[in-house]
């Protein structure tokens, strides 16, 4: 039996990337051929939070492929139907809100698309300060999208952050399972 293929797609929620990283620790150690794919924000930039180089040089490590982080080399996720699945996490209000729309104009709007155009799941893992905000909409528009499934999420700070949502990390590895079965991990919300 052939291994099954992930795309790991990362956008630029800072704060949230060393979670990231810790959940795709976990599915690197299962039988995974995993696909390393980020925003140009998160391969290019430097934060608080740590150093791009290192965080390219980390995935790297763990996927064994290189990062597929511009246009010209997300387009042929669906063309070659590179994927069995794609995860996206973390998945920022931007890039959840462009999904939703149908633009496709980063790396990993553009491997959301070209993957979807093979009739496959999509596991999108929320961290965004305006979830329930200006993107509340668009995470609305998307929980009515057919393959299109997400991690469990939270209010991760309800009194200081009202509309911020963040998915929980570890139920990664669950919810993939999940998305295997065509079925959406319950509950989204805890």
């Amino acid at each position: 039996m052939e291994r099954i293929t992930v795309g790991y797609a990362f956008c630029g929620s800072f704060c949230t990337i060393r979670q990231s990283v810790d959940a795709l620790r976990e599915l690197a150690k299962l039988d995974l051929n995993i696909i390393p794919i980020m925003s140009q924000i998160v391969y290019g930039t430097d934060t608080r939070f740590g150093k791009a180089e290192e965080l390219r040089q980390t995935v790297t490590e763990l996927c064994g492929h290189e990062i597929i982080h511009d246009i010209p080399s997300a387009e042929p996720i669906g063309p070659k139907n590179l994927l069995d699945y794609l995860i996206v996490a973390p998945c920022t209000g931007n890039t959840l809100s462009k999904i939703a729309l149908g633009i496709t104009d980063t790396p990993v709007t553009l491997a959301v698309k070209a993957h979807l155009r093979n009739n496959k799941p999509v596991l999108l893992g929320i961290a965004t300060n305006d979830a329930l905000g200006a993107t509340a909409k668009n995470i609305g528009l998307l929980h009515n999208t057919q393959n299109i499934y997400f991690v469990p999420y939270r209010q991760d700070d309800p009194i200081g952050k009202t509309n911020s949502l963040v998915c929980d990390f570890k139920k990664i590895p669950e919810a993939l399972q999940a998305a295997q079965n065509r079925t959406q991990l319950q509950p989204v919300l805890f």
